[in-house]
């Protein structure tokens, strides 16, 4: 392996807002009574076994966010293991919830993040908003049988991911269906899909009109999404062609949860197997997500990364598993 060519551009330091959801602790509200799921049919996905191998991770390009911990590009290698060639959908998660009675955060908190778009004007004008993402509402039962709140559902959506999700709802999944989640290092290595330095999971090119890649924001963020490949919420799993791995959606579409605590700092000598560190306050979360738009929160990047607390969810959060 040869070291890659390192710039950075300071101009793109994150400023506090960003299209990702803000921490369940920023908003306080009572908790009414547990909701009842309504599941529908269910899917299964397969998992991929990949080799496993060394690869640089990070990245100091022109348009990574150095205070997100992005770099410095180090290597890093990873065993051998499986990972789902998509994220869980809300049909997966529906079997586990029928077979468990499980009952998400969202639903034991009695609200979750939903994007303001998707709102009618009541609900947006009663929701509390976070002063620094003031296009997230927290709506009182919404949930992932019910993404934007009531009267919403997801009969036309078995086969999109599912969404709020919080880190230890992923955890729980995973115990019941005997597998895990990736570690932030497999996470990456499999977005690449074997391809060095690379921004996306198929190139340093961006997308071409007409040919698009990933599921992410189009038009002027936050107000005008001209959805022009296809999707203005989530897409269906497999709506966006492979990384070379055979991965889906590895960026765009939604966050999706790894294992590791969050950190920023990171060793500049090879690394085998890390998995961030022993403990920690919040989780990390990869590749971006439908509310990702280049001019503004340009994180649908194979090094992106965000965190979040273990018990937060929203509207554009998933995971998927590995073993």
């Amino acid at each position: 392996m040869h070291s890659p060519t390192r710039h950075h551009n300071p101009d793109r330091e994150p400023t506090g807002g960003s299209c990702c959801a803000p921490s369940r602790s920023d908003t306080a509200q009572p908790a009414p009574a547990p909701l009842t799921a309504s599941p529908v049919a269910g899917m299964t996905s397969a998992l991929v076994r990949l080799p496993g191998g060394q690869f640089w991770m990070g990245s100091e390009d022109r348009d990574c966010y150095p205070a997100d911990g992005e770099g410095p590009v180090r290597p890093v290698r990873v065993s051998r293991f499986a990972i789902a060639a998509h994220t869980v959908t809300n049909a997966e998660f529906s079997q586990f919830a029928s077979a468990t009675g499980y009952l998400t955060d969202a639903e034991r908190y009695g609200w979750s993040y939903v994007f303001a778009g998707f709102l009618p004007a009541a609900l947006r004008r009663n929701a509390h908003r976070p002063d620094p993402t003031p296009w997230w509402c927290a709506v009182p039962g919404a949930t992932w049988w019910a993404p934007e709140g009531p009267g919403s559902d997801i009969d036309a959506r078995a086969d999109h991911p599912v969404v709020h999700v919080s880190w230890r709802d992923a955890q729980a999944y995973c115990a019941w269906a005997g597998v895990r989640l990736p570690s932030e290092a497999e996470w990456e290595y499999a977005a690449r899909g074997g391809v060095e330095h690379a921004r996306y999971p198929w190139g340093d090119e961006p997308e071409d009109e007409g040919c698009y890649r990933a599921n992410i924001f189009r038009g002027r963020f936050p107000t005008h999404n001209t959805a022009a490949d296809g999707y203005s919420g989530t897409a269906p799993v497999e709506a966006f062609a492979p990384n070379a791995f055979g991965l889906y959606q590895m960026v765009g579409n939604v966050w999706e949860w790894c294992a590791d605590h969050w950190s920023a700092d990171h060793p500049l000598g090879l690394a085998v197997d890390p998995r961030g560190p022993a403990d920690g306050e919040t989780r990390v979360l990869r590749g971006g997500s439908y509310l990702c738009h280049d001019s503004y929160c340009n994180r649908y990047r194979v090094a992106a990364r965000i965190h979040n607390s273990p018990d937060s969810s929203s509207g554009n959060t998933g995971f998927r598993v590995a073993a």
